[in-house]
């Protein structure tokens, strides 16, 4: 990955190139942009960028042996830890990052604005929960107590540090601190609030924004061929993710909103027997289809809120959702929605964490149910 390779963001290409001229190349530094943002392949490029062996003013060579290796990925000199799952065919404890290498080469090549979710399906994890384990901060610490083999650095990439294990993190707290020679890590981030401190204190937080409207615009219409006008409109409602801009153009329509709204109607008319069915479909779902559904919700609640001000100008949403949610609003008030906001949050945080998720969505119904009729 070049820095070429990434639309916009100049200011903060910049800023990483001018660390390295400078000498001032922090040790441990945490690439931090919400999902779909080009966190991921600033570090990949930035990486490049340090080990080439014939810098340009702008970005790496892209031609020397070294630029070579790392767009392919199989730099001896560049390594990786990301969060993994047993499948049907790797057991548990056999499962961390060296075994899904293939896979996490293939990821990057042809999505490296992916996320979890698009991850885990690609090397088969899919509805098992995803997490980087105490055994993988001991390949972390085998893989960077070794000399380098060709390279001016040893770089050591964790992809998403909130899915590891507090045991793991606390294992690498040492050589994150003291890593040997010119050892640099790069974590890349989508949530540091569930980052432990003592991970936070130690690193360097390079701030990655959202990809902006016209920047998402461009690269559709520029990289994927797509018309102008759907290209704006696609932009408008990803929210500056370009994952999901290119699911919005080109993927088959999820499925979440019917849910969601047939779910809302579900609790509108305070059916328990129904809830109960749900409850039972929603156990049959998969992890991240489980979760999508719950970040899907807390969208769709940002979105009354914003139509209940009457500011269009901000609304993300067009056709069926668009009608959903001015009548939904119609039942709703700012109390109801805060309160349906957090209960959704707290669905999702408690989901993660390996609730029973047959429980945890009846309940979630029977509290929502309370709300509308309160």
């Amino acid at each position: 990955m070049l820095f070429s390779e990434i639309k916009g963001l100049n200011e903060v290409k910049e800023k990483l190139i001018d660390a390295v001229n400078s000498n001032h190349v922090a040790h441990a530094q945490l690439f931090l942009g919400k999902d779909g943002s080009p966190n991921l392949p600033m570090a990949l490029a930035y990486a490049t960028y340090l080990n080439c062996t014939d810098r340009q003013v702008n970005d790496a060579c892209g031609r020397c042996a070294s630029c070579v290796k790392m767009n392919k990925y199989i730099h001896p000199d560049f390594h990786f830890a990301f969060p993994v799952s047993s499948t049907k065919s790797i057991a548990a404890k056999d499962a961390h990052s060296t075994t899904f290498l293939k896979d996490w080469r293939k990821f990057l090549l042809e999505n490296p604005y992916g996320s979890a979710s698009e991850w885990s399906v690609l090397f088969g994890g899919e509805n098992r929960q995803l997490n980087i384990s105490r055994e993988e901060s001991r390949q972390i610490i085998r893989a960077l107590s070794l000399k380098a083999f060709e390279a001016t650095y040893k770089v050591m990439l964790i992809w998403l540090p909130e899915f590891m294990h507090e045991s793991a993190a606390n294992a690498i707290l040492k050589i994150l601190e003291e890593p040997q020679g010119k050892t640099i890590f790069l974590l890349v981030t989508n949530d540091s609030e569930r980052l432990l401190s003592t991970i936070l204190s130690r690193t360097q937080i390079v701030k990655i924004r959202a990809f902006s409207d016209q920047e998402v615009k461009t690269i559709l219409m520029n990289d994927d061929g797509l018309h102008e006008k759907k290209a704006g409109q696609v932009a408008h409602l990803s929210e500056g993710s370009l994952s999901k801009a290119r699911h919005l153009a080109f993927e088959v329509e999820d499925d979440s909103h019917a849910m969601f709204r047939d779910w809302m109607r579900l609790c509108f008319t305070n059916d328990y027997t129904k809830m109960v069915e749900w409850s039972d479909l929603f156990q049959k779902m998969t992890k991240e289809a489980q979760k999508s559904l719950l970040q899907y919700g807390l969208h769709m609640m940002r979105e009354t809120l914003v139509i209940s001000t009457q500011n269009h100008e901000i609304m993300r949403l067009q056709g069926e959702e668009q009608s959903f949610v001015e009548n939904f609003e119609k039942v709703m008030n700012f109390n109801k929605t805060e309160k349906i906001a957090q209960a959704l949050n707290s669905g999702y945080f408690h989901l993660e964490r390996n609730a029973n998720p047959r429980i945890l969505f009846l309940d979630l119904s029977l509290v929502i149910a309370k709300i509308l009729r309160s």
